[in-house]
């Protein structure tokens, strides 16, 4: 039998100018993420939590958490872009074009825009994208541009791997 060591994302090396890296995963959001997220974050406006105030919209339905969004198509990128981030510099531009509903389902795509060497940490990458949302109808529901510091192959920290302990037959 042949072990071999599963996707560890990308580290600086890996990333090139232009290149553009669709997420793999969508995810359908729910009422249940809408509520529990909105009240997580202590946010009270009624048009995310309140079916019966939000009809009342020229949506006519709940609007899912912005921070939300935000927080879910970061989260797709992860396997793509910072698996192996050793910081995340910040989010910049982040716009939302068109709503997210409960039942939209979110696809995510990145664009690499700038890479760099750190000039303070020898160890570690620059690397800004500008990430891409959209629904199941491939409407854009957000944009933004990320920047993190993502370490190079050889720095990066060991995962640790232990084997597991055989069976007695």
């Amino acid at each position: 039998m042949t072990v071999k060591e599963g996707w560890r994302g990308r580290f600086f090396e890996d990333f090139e100018l232009g290149d553009v890296y669709r997420h793999p995963l969508g995810r359908t959001v729910t009422t249940t993420d809408n509520i529990w997220f909105t009240l997580l974050t202590q946010n009270t406006a009624p048009i995310h939590f309140d079916h019966h105030y939000s009809k009342q919209t020229e949506f006519g339905r709940p609007l899912v958490d912005s921070t939300f969004t935000l927080a879910l198509v970061t989260g797709q990128s992860v396997t793509d872009i910072s698996q192996n981030v050793f910081a995340n510099l910040g989010w910049d531009e982040v716009k939302l074009p068109n709503p997210v509903f409960e039942g939209d389902t979110i696809y995510s795509q990145s664009e690499v825009l700038t890479l760099r060497p750190s000039k303070s940490r020898p160890n570690i990458g620059i690397v800004s994208v500008k990430t891409t949302g959209y629904n199941q109808n491939g409407t854009v529901v957000i944009t933004f541009k990320r920047t993190l510091m993502v370490y190079k192959r050889d720095f990066a920290p060991s995962i640790p791997r232990h084997e597991p302990e055989a069976q007695p037959e």
